[in-house]
């Protein structure tokens, strides 16, 4: 074995019979070697090396010349309280111009954001934590390790980079310009550098999303979004749980997706080699046999996975948060549902303006009650037409015969659900700029409502409304189906439908349950994602996931497309 393979086994736990490829041990010479300063000349036949120190090599380079080491432990002062630099800002708000109060010393870690040499004795660091950035002044004068000189204090302020991450200790203070600031005591302590050059923006759609670990350094934007996001699932959750609603999680994998007409992933266990295993579409089928076991107020955030396409506004994976309450109509969910949007925007539009200056407030009409549209009774207006009798046999083809008189292009697999759902997106949901209900569809729109016949249609219809708020369904909520008979039928008419989209099939499970007897219930759900997307203001459903859509996520395993530096 060569003696720089005797340098990198016992780094790397190389073993003999798992040799390094060449690639590989170039790699890793390139930073270890600096450190150990070992000769980057050495004659090995198996490893190629770079004639030419890429960026990286001569910034790895020159930090170990100057004796730091490069990722020490984290130690903080424990004579020192370290402060969260939002808590730390917050907490010294109130300080007036050139005022240092008397307190304790405080300690504060963060990414270094700017560097500015003012002198060869004094300097100034802005370090962002959290989102909140908070000035360090380092003042020769005043740091107790006064025996280094002028021309050290200046390496070490030029040895740092945008990115690098350093702890600082000094006293709070608020400059006569009245920046609050931390008078550093000590020189900052180095806790791991950048070895890359932190780009001043990304613009590239693609090179932000494979790099999201990049963009959110440098987009306040694509940070902020994502912290508002958090906002909004914690006030919802405190909203339920003040109401007395239990959050539970379901199980995600199962023989059956159940709870919406999608098509499921499947995959396998180990356990049961035999048999498919479908991922969630919903959970509602779930959390209803909870409603029966006895709780009788219950709720869950979490994700659900259908295999359909990639849009602006959807994704294969999404979280939802449905809630079951027992005793609720369709009156008390869309009482609660109005209460909740307007006291989510109106708390979303504070928190803008406060915490999150990157984002736009949401203007949107939260004037109560919102506006109601009838399926049915507003189509047959719109289109000047009389829909057939929806559950007589050739209802479908009377539907068909409407597209064909208004020169409507006819949806792929043209069953009587597709085909409702079409003209509700081309004549109803265009009219929903502001918080609109869509309400009372065609029974085989909602298999797992209530139906009814109505009495100005004489059509059957569903215990069903849909919240649409800027052309996009933002909540569906309806009384849900408790006759095991009813639901049996229901299930049949949605076998009828069954294509390569619809995997509809009848779940005699849930069906004994239901036997049981499932209590009047209000059922309630709701598209985090979409939720996010109207409040942050983005219209791109990747914009408010962390790491993009699917087609994102599967592309950062073929290798993240280079950050190019803007200038």
């Amino acid at each position: 074995m060569s003696s720089l393979h005797q340098y990198l086994r016992p780094t790397l736990r190389f073993r003999a019979s798992r040799p390094c490829t060449a690639a590989a041990a170039a790699s890793y010479l390139r930073f270890y070697g600096i450190a150990q300063g070992l000769a980057s000349k050495e004659d090995d036949t198996n490893v190629t090396t770079e004639t030419t120190p890429s960026p990286n090599d001569r910034r790895t380079e020159a930090l170990q010349r100057s004796g730091q080491d490069l990722y020490p432990r984290f130690v903080p002062d424990a004579t020192v309280k370290t402060w969260p630099t939002r808590i730390f800002s917050n907490r010294f708000a109130p300080l007036v111009n050139d005022e240092t109060p008397d307190v304790p010393q405080a300690a504060l870690n963060g990414r270094v954001r700017s560097v500015r040499m003012s002198s060869s004795g004094l300097a100034f660091i802005d370090i962002v934590h959290d989102g909140c950035s908070v000035q360090g002044v380092c003042d020769l004068a005043r740091i107790s390790q006064n025996s280094i000189s002028s021309t050290e204090f200046r390496d070490l302020f030029r040895r740092m980079r945008k990115g690098d991450i350093y702890y600082m200790k000094g006293h709070p203070h608020r400059t006569k310009r009245g920046q609050l600031s931390l008078l550093v005591t000590e020189l900052p302590r180095l806790l791991s550098p950048c070895l890359h050059e932190m780009p001043t923006a990304l613009q590239d759609p693609e090179t932000r999303i494979r790099n999201r670990h990049v963009d959110f350094q440098v987009n306040d934007r694509a940070a902020q979004i994502l912290r508002l996001r958090s906002q909004i699932i914690t006030r919802i959750r405190e909203y339920l749980q003040a109401k007395g609603y239990l959050e539970v999680q379901t199980p995600i994998m199962a023989n059956l997706a159940g709870g919406a007409v999608a098509r499921p992933f499947q995959t396998h266990a180990v356990e049961f080699s035999d048999r498919h295993i479908e991922l969630r579409t919903a959970p509602e089928l779930w959390l209803k046999r909870l409603v029966l076991g006895g709780f009788e107020r219950i709720f869950e955030i979490g994700p659900c996975f259908r295999n359909e396409g990639i849009d602006k506004i959807h994704n294969p994976e999404f979280t939802t948060c449905e809630f079951y309450m027992a005793y609720a109509n369709l009156d008390y969910l869309t009482e609660v549902t109005e209460r909740l949007i307007s006291e989510l925007i109106t708390y979303t539009n504070q928190l803008t303006l406060k915490q999150l200056p990157s984002l736009s407030t949401c203007e949107i009409s939260i004037d109560k009650p919102f506006p109601r549209i009838d399926f049915i009774e507003d189509l047959q207006g719109l289109m000047n037409a009389e829909l057939p009798d929806l559950k007589s046999p050739d209802a479908e083809a009377g539907v068909i015969q409407m597209f064909h008189n208004n020169g409507i292009p006819l949806p792929e697999s043209p069953t009587l659900p597709r085909l409702l759902d079409r003209l509700a997106s081309k004549y109803l949901e265009p009219l929903c700029r502001n918080p609109t209900w869509i309400t009372h569809h065609p029974e085989c729109l909602a298999p797992l409502s209530k139906s009814f016949i109505d009495r100005g249609t004489k059509q059957r219809v569903s215990a069903r409304a849909e919240l649409f708020i800027g052309g996009n369904e933002v909540v569906n909520t309806y009384e849900e189906e408790n006759s095991p008979f009813e639901q049996r039928r229901k299930f049949e008419e949605q076998v009828k439908y069954r294509n390569a989209d619809n995997r509809a099939d009848i779940d005699e499970c849930y069906l004994e349950a239901l036997e049981w007897g499932l209590p009047p219930t209000g059922g309630w759900g709701c598209g985090i994602d979409r939720l996010v997307m109207l409040l942050s203001g983005t219209d791109r459903i990747n914009d408010v996931l962390p790491f993009g859509n699917l087609r994102n996520v599967v592309s950062l395993g073929k290798g993240g497309r280079d950050v190019v530096v803007s200038q």
